[in-house]
C-alpha cells in the first residue's frame, strides 16, 4: 500500500508564508488589514480565516499561492515564515503537508 506522499510523488520543500487564502491570492495582508483592524500578519490571518478563508503558503520568490491540505497542522503558524514539506497534488492544486517548521 503507497502512502499519500509515495501517490502524489516525492516529498519536497516548499518555503513562504502562511496566510490566509485571500491575502494569499493578493499576495499581501495589506489591503485585509485595514478592513479587519489588524496590526499585524497573524491577526490578519487568522481574522480572515474566521470569515470563511483557509490557510494557504504564499511562497514571495515565485509570487504563487498554495491551498494546504492539513489547516490544523498550519494554524499554529498563522503569520509566520515557515518551511513546509510535502508534496504537490496538481489534481487539487494543493500541498499535502507531512511537516511544518518556522524559519
Amino acid at each position: 500500500m503507497l502512502s499519500a506522499a509515495a501517490a502524489f510523488g516525492a516529498d519536497k520543500t516548499y518555503t513562504g508564508e502562511i496566510m490566509d487564502s485571500q491575502c494569499a491570492d493578493m499576495a499581501s495582508h495589506d489591503n485585509m488589514m485595514k478592513g479587519e483592524n489588524a496590526h499585524n500578519a497573524k491577526e490578519c490571518t487568522l481574522s480572515c480565516v474566521k470569515k470563511g478563508g483557509s490557510y494557504a503558503l504564499y511562497e514571495s520568490g515565485e509570487k504563487r499561492a498554495y491551498k494546504l491540505d492539513n489547516q490544523k497542522k498550519v494554524a499554529a503558524f498563522a503569520g509566520q515564515k515557515v518551511t513546509i514539506t510535502g508534496s504537490y497534488d496538481s489534481s487539487s492544486d494543493s500541498i499535502h503537508v507531512a511537516t511544518v517548521k518556522a524559519q
